[in-house]
């Protein structure tokens, strides 16, 4: 565990260990929730699907595309325990495939309509 505290910057960095110099790494979807379990009920997206849910989430420079930094303010989840779990889910691409999911950034889903 690492302890914070409410509101302090929460530093991450990501690093690929890869021998292959042409990957990068993209952060598709960072998700918090009270319980270790990747539980779907009373979580907070700090990113989904590569956009930015959580107002104080930065990037931050790294020179090398295998390396990923970034930040977001510590926060508790009200009513529960004080522990935050945090999960992400990075994708790997090759450096030059502009047209990978790492190259697309924020993809919002469109919403169906429904039907009578």
């Amino acid at each position: 565990p690492y302890y914070v505290n409410i509101n302090q910057n929460l530093y991450l960095e990501a690093y690929l260990h890869s021998s292959d110099p042409n990957l990068v790494l993209f952060l598709h979807t960072c998700v918090a929730s009270p319980t270790p379990h990747n539980s779907t009920t009373a979580t907070y997206d700090i990113i989904r699907n590569g956009c930015v849910r959580d107002s104080t989430y930065a990037t931050y420079y790294s020179p090398y595309g295998h390396i990923l930094r970034f930040k977001f303010n510590a926060f508790q989840f009200i009513r529960s325990n004080p522990l935050v779990y945090l999960q992400c889910e990075l994708m790997v691409c090759r450096a030059s495939d502009y047209s990978s999911r790492c190259y697309q950034g924020c993809v919002e889903r469109s919403k169906r309509e429904a039907s009578s």
